[in-house]
């Protein structure tokens, strides 16, 4: 690639950077986990179209740090490797002059960028870093830059972040407060939290073309893709039956796939590019948490705007799938870890752990019947006979519709919490 080349493309990044109004952008709750002094890469992981560039952008330009940026998603850096990245450097000192900062985004875009990246590090630069694909960190990060990086990982707006933006109050609890973040919620379970969507006027279209660009760019060109069309489908399959269990058995024999291995394979890739999240079934046999999971999406919106759906209101499944993203945002992934339950005719939609330690049961749904019916039986009996099985006894319901609360069932007390409450 040319020096003329690269000047004229950092210099259209930059001018578009500089046309940010910072006074339009929210803040988000995984700002606080960037260290601008930190000497360790700062990575931020996340779906495509989540605001990972304008979360550090905005960090970088609020603190008045100077930085060099460059984005590697810019068709015109296609199939790069890291031996134009010391050009790139050099254009970058020319356009900006010197920087405290380099701000290197969607990085896993560049071959071999790990070993430019260890070299600015070892130089004392400054780093962030951006990547659509968890892989990123499991590979490259894990074998190069072993405890050099801190990662945080963004999904898009969650509804506090929501609520903030549209300027509603998220700790009163006036009747007119409330009734707002509740109406902010019947929109959050189907429009989902892309920060860009909200003002988009085709919502089918936008939604599409990340769908596309997620499963063709971080999948697909990744990982070198034969059968792009059975990952298509398999892609599909998983965004129309999210919240439910993945049988890989049966994904193989739909879509003609002769072996299972594959078909475990594509869906680890997806959940890797962040269009869907696993969570493993809670059992001591590590064989059975290995092989027994279910399929949530990052964010609802892609059941509502795909083409070729026929997806309805299904509020109990969006609501759950809402609340399971809420539930990775605030875990510490350190440590805890999120499954859930399915035995002996009962089922616990959520079960939080730290080791071995199990924290925290939590039941979704949209409403709870009155008691002696099938669904009370379903959703609190449900809780107390996990309860039973874990030894914990901290139970938590979670309502579309309904007022808090506190159920007993024998000597188990269960809180019933709305869910706009608890979201936020």
């Amino acid at each position: 690639m040319k020096t003329a080349e690269i000047l004229t493309i950092l210099s259209d990044q930059k001018a578009e950077l500089e046309r940010i109004n910072l006074s339009e952008l929210c803040t988000r709750e995984g700002e606080s986990g960037i260290d601008l002094q930190s000497n360790l890469a700062q990575i931020v992981i996340g779906v495509r179209r989540s605001g990972k560039s304008t979360l550090c952008q905005s960090i970088l330009l609020r603190n008045h740090i100077k930085f060099g940026y460059v984005n590697f998603d810019d068709e015109r850096f296609y199939g790069i490797s890291s031996e134009v990245l010391n050009p790139i450097l050099e254009a970058l000192y020319r356009i900006n002059g010197d920087f405290d900062c380099l701000f290197l985004d969607e990085i896993q875009n560049v071959t071999g960028w790990h070993l430019f990246v260890n070299r600015m590090l070892r130089q004392g630069m400054r780093m962030i870093l951006t990547g659509s694909n968890a892989n990123l960190l499991s590979g490259e990060l894990s074998t190069y830059l072993t405890g050099r990086n801190h990662q945080i990982v963004l999904y898009p707006f969650s509804l506090k972040e929501k609520c903030l933006y549209a300027g509603i109050a998220i700790d009163t609890f006036t009747t007119k407060d409330r009734a707002l973040r509740q109406r902010i919620l019947d929109n959050y379970l189907i429009e989902g939290g892309f920060p860009e969507l909200a003002v988009q006027n085709d919502k089918r279209d936008y939604i599409q073309s990340l769908l596309v660009a997620i499963v063709r760019k971080d999948v697909c060109r990744r990982y070198n893709i034969k059968r792009k069309a059975t990952l298509w489908q398999i892609a599909n399959h998983l965004v129309d039956n999210f919240c439910q269990e993945i049988s890989y058995n049966s994904l193989a024999r739909i879509y003609g796939v002769g072996s299972t291995h594959t078909v475990k394979n594509y869906v680890s890739y997806l959940a890797e590019a962040y269009l869907i999240r696993l969570i493993y079934k809670y059992s001591f046999k590590s064989k059975t948490r290995q092989t027994s999971c279910k399929s949530y999406l990052v964010d609802t919106a892609f059941q509502s705007f795909r083409e070729s759906t026929l997806a309805g209101n299904n509020e109990g499944w969006r609501l759950e799938n809402v609340v399971c993203v809420e539930l990775l945002r605030r875990i510490k992934p350190e440590y805890q870890d999120v499954f859930y339950i399915r035995q002996n005719g009962f089922e616990v939609d959520f079960v939080i752990c730290e080791g071995n330690k199990v924290l925290q049961l939590i039941q979704v749904t949209t409403e709870l019947d009155a008691i002696g019916t099938k669904q009370y039986r379903r959703e609190v009996g449900g809780l107390v006979k996990g309860s039973e099985l874990t030894g914990c006894n901290n139970l938590t319901l979670i309502v579309l519709n309904g007022a808090e609360d506190t159920l007993s069932s024998g000597n188990k007390q269960i809180k019933v919490v709305p869910a706009a409450q608890w979201l936020v």
